[in-house]
């Protein structure tokens, strides 16, 4: 589960999960093309229940703002004129969209199929949908009520609510506040976040204390988005209410707010099964199966359009809706406002929210992934406006994180445009010096460092490039090619021709650099020996020489006069071929053995990494120690053939294939291949 729209950038998620998938997070391609708009035609479901027009205040409000007053028959002419294109261009089966706007639901709607074979259309009313990440926001909703009630203290260690002891490595205690600002110091974490057997659901408490994470930070300096961090917040709610943590949902949100379509409850009750709808990978594939969030509070969320218009309006209303009174005003003031500090254009977090200014309007929110659905729930408090929108598909080449910024954007820009002319600023002095001093390899601070996972963050790095005019070229937001930036303030550069910031501060004696567009994570400078470049140069030239003298080996009886090293066949010399090619065919092996063990994630295959691949995990593991053997044993090998008087060739061959064993010890070391712990 990704943080949404202010995540696309940090990938690991979608890069890691699936480019080198590299789940990372984590890649979104160009914007949904236009197609043809007969697919508006029975596979739209229009809301069952008009809501009143909007107020002459408000509608005069949103047209001074914008050219296109946020009115429903302009905004349901827009969303169809976009949605179905999105959706047959991208191959996505289904999305439903609800706006909300003074305290009533504006427009609801569903477009597509929520299970393609049956052509059973998507209805904000009645289908249920999961919401991911966005999930997140109940729970913290959920802390609020607990702290307005003095149950709670943002700013306590939060061991002191729990019944085991979070470690504090760095000499300081993680708060809750740590934890809503997504800077408690985990390491990401992916084994058992998610299955799809409904009977090997274990609880949060049991999934919290077998899955510990190890901390990378000191709490509170250093943004990582954390499923964990968030999922031992909600286990602090059970403890402190006394209630398991999807009944206190259920009974201190849900009901109140007359949500009677949606839970947390894993596996799903019975008696929303059928009403639940098919994710998919492409519209035109099959549907998946069901998906379990281990990290309940997270992201186990299942709900309807409808139920969650509800929720957004009880945000944006100071906490009420209708006679229910969720928070009281000043908490959700509080809780609305930011958190963390942040520079002028960048994001930042508001106790759980993303808290950012798009085209000059305040936004708060929260998007949310599993690997077949996609939400994003964006609020405009000064406005009094609500967009809620859920796919169920990833699409044709991941074509619904294009099209869930585009609608975001394109609604933004439609009814909320910035009416201030940009000021493009002088070129500074220091632009070429500065350029030089961001350039360079960085990887996210969501990352994995133990266990065999931080191979792929180990590749997974981005690269910023100083150019001769003094900007500076950076990976693209929603787009995997560079764009270019110029520096506006001493360490701050612009997108040209946007909106997006970067930048360059220390913090903890690390160069990193801060996107103003995702205040869930920061990209910290690599060193050397995690430099991808490095280790995937290691990693290719090893794999590329011992491959090859494999092959040599296997061919050399067809060749006529081969001799694979070309050693004079004396018994020494055959045996200590014998000892290369062993040790050779041993490592290929190794190298194989955990490339099956790594493709599943390659393929968004979370639910393979449960505790049922330990025991391959664990062969593997064990395999390690007898790499480093092969490796130790390819040099004694070399260097007694050199003794031997052999050619120079016979020498140069045999101290590169020792190098390449070599290689592979290096990169099962950086990589995490070695060692003996299945938490990762």
């Amino acid at each position: 589960m990704t943080s949404g729209r202010q995540s696309i950038m940090n990938t690991v998620w979608r890069q890691f999960l699936v480019a080198t998938c590299a789940a990372v997070m984590f890649a979104p391609l160009a914007r949904a093309a236009s197609a043809s708009a007969k697919v508006a035609d029975a596979s739209t479901t229009a809301t069952k229940s008009e809501a009143a027009a909007p107020s002459a205040e408000a509608s005069a409000r949103s047209s001074a703002q914008s050219g296109h007053p946020l009115e429903r028959a302009d905004l349901e002419a827009w969303l169809d004129g976009m949605v179905p294109y999105a959706l047959k261009a991208g191959d996505i089966a289904g999305a439903v969209v609800v706006v909300v706007k003074d305290g009533r639901v504006l427009l609801q709607k569903g477009y597509g199929y929520a299970d393609v074979s049956q052509r059973v259309p998507m209805d904000p009313e009645t289908t249920m949908i999961r919401i991911g990440s966005t999930s997140k926001l109940f729970t913290w909703t959920a802390v609020m009520q607990l702290v307005e009630q003095g149950k709670l203290a943002l700013d306590r260690n939060v061991n002191d609510y729990l019944d085991f002891k979070i470690p504090e490595d760095f000499g300081k205690p993680v708060t809750l506040r740590d934890l809503m600002n997504h800077r408690g110091g985990f390491e990401e974490g992916l084994k058992d976040i998610l299955h799809t057997d409904p009977h090997a659901v274990p609880s949060t408490e049991a999934y919290l204390k077998e899955h510990p994470r190890p901390m990378l930070f000191a709490p509170g300096e250093v943004p990582a988005y954390s499923n964990y961090g968030t999922a031992l917040a909600g286990y602090i709610v059970e403890r402190v209410s006394g209630e398991p943590y999807e009944r206190y949902i259920e009974h201190h949100i849900l009901t109140p707010l007359g949500m009677a379509h949606s839970s947390f409850e894993q596996p799903l009750q019975e008696r929303f099964t059928a009403a639940v709808s098919k994710g998919y990978r492409t519209a035109s594939g099959p549907p998946g199966a069901y998906e379990q969030i281990l990290t309940r509070p997270a992201g186990s969320a299942t709900t309807t359009a409808a139920d969650m218009s509800r929720f957004m309006l009880a945000h944006l209303q100071r906490g009420r809706l209708g006679d229910t009174q969720l928070l009281q005003a000043a908490t959700v003031e509080q809780m609305h406002s930011p958190s963390e500090k942040a520079a002028p254009g960048f994001g930042t977090m508001a106790h759980g929210f993303f808290h950012e200014s798009h085209n000059g309007h305040w936004v708060i929110g929260h998007g949310g992934d599993t690997i077949f659905f996609h939400n994003e729930m964006d609020l405009l408090p000064d406005e009094g406006v609500g967009i809620m929108y859920t796919f169920n598909s990833r699409g044709r080449d991941d074509a619904v994180y294009a099209a869930r910024s585009a609608l975001f954007d394109g609604f933004m820009d439609r009814y909320f445009a910035d009416s201030t002319a940009p000021v493009v600023a002088p070129a500074l002095a220091s632009a070429l010096v500065d350029a030089q001093q961001i350039a360079g390899r960085y990887e996210s601070s969501r990352r994995i460092e133990h266990g065999f996972l931080s191979f792929f963050y180990l590749l997974n790095q981005s690269v910023i490039n100083a150019n001769p005019d003094g900007t500076i070229s950076a990976p693209g937001f929603t787009d995997p090619l560079p764009v270019v930036f110029r520096e506006i303030a001493p360490q701050v550069w612009e997108q040209v021709g946007g909106s997006r910031r970067l930048a360059l501060q220390t913090i903890g004696g690390v160069k990193t650099v801060i996107d103003g567009a995702d205040p869930t994570s920061v990209l910290q400078a690599v060193p050397l020996r995690r430099s991808a470049s490095l280790n995937m140069t290691v990693l290719l030239s090893a794999g590329v020489t011992l491959l090859g003298t494999l092959l040599a080996w296997l061919l050399s009886p067809l060749l006529k006069g081969a001799k694979s090293l070309g050693v004079d066949e004396d018994r020494k010399a055959r045996r200590l071929k014998l000892f290369i090619r062993g040790a050779t065919a041993f490592q290929v092996l190794y190298l194989i053995g955990w490339f099956l063990m790594l493709r599943p994630l390659l393929n968004s295959e979370i639910e393979f990494y449960t505790a049922s691949a330990d025991v391959w995990i664990r062969t593997l593991q064990v395999a390690g120690l007898l790499v480093i053997v092969a490796a130790a044993l390819g040099i004694w090998s070399a260097w007694r053939l050199s003794g031997l008087g052999a050619s120079r060739w016979t020498k140069v061959a045999a101290w590169l294939v020792a190098a390449s064993l070599v290689g592979v010890v290096w990169i099962a070391f950086m990589g995490g291949f070695l060692g003996f712990s299945v938490n990762y």
